[in-house]
């Protein structure tokens, strides 16, 4: 398109220059060749004076001789005979035919006649005997033609110079056209790919303007609409996840025998297919932002439902239960669903590997910076931190994905946080949650720390 465009500036501009030049080339031309003759008229008029008064031949030499053309040979008297007996007079050099002199005679006004070198300015002038004289101004071919080459140069170069701008002006038109396409054709081919991310600053012509507009409008809505599905997989997982936790504990109670082995297994596989439902749908499609600018929730808010729900399974097992830090809102850039996924798969861990009555807690720290929330459980710990914190390592039990702490994980590095296991002061297993509030790493780094010990996740 851009050189399309370039190539139709530059036929039109050349035709515009071609159809204007050579006209006004012509026009300068033909002015200059009047002006020269009509110089030549003016000095060959110089002598009609002298003509008029006489036309001694030694009067007329002196004549001539004091002009510029007389005493550069280019003027020339022709005195026709007086009378039968009289005899013509010549004065200076003759370059017309006598035939063109002739006609000059006849027709009573000036001429031009060709000839070599140049041209002959032919000028009839009344004698006082009633015959006509002719006075010859020869005009070079180089002035008539005076200017003539400047100028066809001056209209060439601005001709040239037309050119070269509506090329140049044609190929930054071109670019501001070809450049908005070619970005929207390249965040199509980067979002066709996968990369959700991509999209077409909103400028150029108002055409393109509009299909970027539209481009991004589309865009937003597949990441609202992926965004809903891994919402929707969020929820699926701790509306699942949570009754049947509640579901393995009461089967766990129900002593030995058939029936008990029985539901004890209808339970373990209804986990382990809940469990490829969640790791197909996080598997089966790609990434996407944990929640967009000015989007988040209340941590506070949101701790204190998911204990309220979970408080009332920890009353029958007799867990002691401590939160704090949550009297006043704490706002963190993740968004809801997010938050509860990762604190119900935390709390979730707890109830389902630590024994009944252990006690747990969940703190709330509100930094300038960041944000810490630590889930801790007198329980017997974690044996290895650093595998329970690698991505999709799972237990090797029936029911467990290892999915729990990868999607802590993942909500955290949303951030620019990370994830630590540790020792907690109850003398278990304590998870820190490092939710960062700028946007930036924790600076900390990830991993698990070095007394940690290991629950599955």
């Amino acid at each position: 398109m851009r050189w399309a465009l370039v190539k139709v500036s530059l036929a039109v501009t050349a035709m515009v220059v071609f159809a204007f030049a050579v006209p006004l080339g012509l026009v300068v031309q033909e002015m200059a060749r009047d002006r020269a003759f009509s110089n030549a008229e003016r000095r060959a008029a110089g002598l009609a004076p002298v003509l008029a008064i006489t036309t001694d031949r030694d009067e007329l030499d002196k004549a001539v001789a004091t002009t510029e053309d007389g005493a550069a040979g280019r003027l020339a008297i022709h005195v026709p005979a007086d009378g039968p007996g009289g005899t013509a007079l010549e004065i200076g050099t003759r370059r017309a035919d006598p035939a063109e002199l002739a006609a000059t005679r006849s027709l009573g006004r000036a001429s031009i006649a060709e000839v070599p070198g140049g041209f002959a300015l032919l000028q009839p002038t009344a004698l006082s005997s009633g015959h006509v004289a002719v006075v010859e101004l020869f005009v070079p071919e180089g002035e008539v033609s005076n200017g003539v080459a400047t100028a066809w140069l001056v209209l060439a170069g601005v001709g040239i110079a037309l050119i070269v701008g509506s090329v140049a002006v044609a190929d930054r038109l071109g670019v501001r056209m070809v450049q908005p396409a070619q970005r929207l054709a390249g965040a199509a081919h980067d979002l066709g790919e996968g990369r959700l991310g991509a999209r077409v600053p909103e400028e150029g012509p108002p055409e393109l303007k509009s299909a970027a507009v539209a481009f991004n409008s589309m865009a937003d809505q597949v990441v609202q609409l992926l965004a809903n599905e891994r919402e929707l997989a969020a929820d699926l997982s701790h509306r699942l996840r949570t009754p049947l936790t509640v579901l393995r504990l009461n089967a766990a109670s129900l002593g030995s025998g058939p029936a008990a082995e029985q539901t004890r297994a209808a339970v373990e596989q209804l986990e382990r297919e809940v469990d490829i439902i969640i790791r197909t749908a996080r598997e089966a499609k790609p990434q996407t932002q944990a929640a967009g600018p000015g989007a988040g929730c209340d941590a506070a808010e949101v701790v204190r439902e998911r204990m309220g729900f979970w408080s009332a399974l920890a009353e029958d097992e007799g867990r002691r239960v401590r939160v704090a830090g949550v009297e006043r809102p704490v706002r963190i850039p993740v968004a809801r669903p997010e938050l509860v996924a990762a604190l119900d798969a935390l709390l979730g861990n707890v109830f389902r590997h630590t024994p009944e009555g252990t006690a747990f807690s969940i703190d709330v720290h509100n930094g300038d910076d960041a944000v810490i929330v630590l889930v801790s459980d007198a329980g017997p710990g974690i044996a290895d931190p650093a595998a329970a914190l690698a991505r999709g390592a799972g237990s090797g039990r029936d029911g467990s994905t290892g999915l729990g702490l990868d999607i802590v994980r993942r909500m955290a590095e949303s951030t620019g946080g990370d994830v630590r296991i540790g020792h907690s002061v109850l003398g278990g297993t304590e998870v820190r949650i490092w939710i960062n509030l700028g946007g930036r790493g924790a600076g900390t780094g990830g991993g698990a720390g070095r007394r940690g010990r290991r629950r599955k996740a």
